[in-house]
């Protein structure tokens, strides 16, 4: 007759693992250590999670959960805009304790980039959970899906090189700076994409729309331009 497993010990040991995990990483983790380390043994936690890979995994998923309850806070307040959002992003992405979580997701996203059919799920929704957060605030200025998709996509690929950057170089000044500059181009990108599918849906509607003539450049440019 088999035994059965004590729920409340596996949450228990869960816990702590995913403690482990952050402090010590993915790539080098052995049962002997692990299970000293959260008052275990080897045997013990093959008999609560089977196998270390299925260990990791739940261990890797329950980050991820937490990491979504973090975000929670920032998907309810309905920012005006997408820049506003973006800044309080690379707040939160930026602090000491996310930190060390996009170190970790950085080097489970590497292991399932070797291992395609073990973490397709991490994978695909590591990148969909985020297209889905950035495209609200333009879905809801009018922009379509599509192009709010590929917009959070420059959103996306712009927070993971400025965190990976920082955490190489701990040069908080100079990427904040180039924080600043990137989300004032994104600005102007938000507004063209809003604009392009108001057109689209305008000529979808047969409403014809007036073609913005290009703005005149200053006065100090103009003899420059002139040939």
């Amino acid at each position: 007759m088999s035994r059965t497993v004590d729920e409340t010990r596996r949450t228990e040991l869960l816990d702590a693992i995913v403690g482990y995990v952050v402090k010590h990483g993915v790539a080098e983790v052995s049962l002997r250590p692990l299970a000293k380390a959260v008052g275990s043994s080897p045997r013990g936690l093959l008999y609560y999670f089977g196998s270390k890979e299925r260990l990791l995994a739940q261990a890797i998923r329950l980050l991820r959960e937490r990491q979504r309850i973090g975000f929670d806070k920032l998907r309810s307040a309905n920012f005006a805009t997408p820049s506003d959002a973006c800044r309080a992003i690379w707040h939160q992405m930026s602090a000491p304790a996310s930190l060390v979580q996009f170190q970790l997701s950085l080097e489970t996203y590497t292991m399932a980039l070797r291992n395609r059919r073990r973490f397709a799920n991490h994978l695909s929704s590591s990148v969909e959970d985020w297209l889905q957060f950035m495209s609200q605030s333009l879905i809801r200025q009018g922009a379509r899906a599509e192009d709010a998709r590929a917009f959070s996509t420059i959103v996306i690929a712009g927070f993971r090189g400025f965190l990976l950057d920082y955490c190489a170089t701990r040069d908080r000044k100079r990427i904040d700076q180039a924080v600043e500059m990137w989300i004032d181009s994104l600005h102007a990108i938000s507004e063209k994409v809003t604009c392009a599918s108001a057109t689209a849906r305008d000529r979808s509607s047969g409403v014809a729309t007036a073609v913005p003539r290009a703005p005149t450049p200053p006065a100090k440019f103009r003899r420059k331009l002139e040939f």
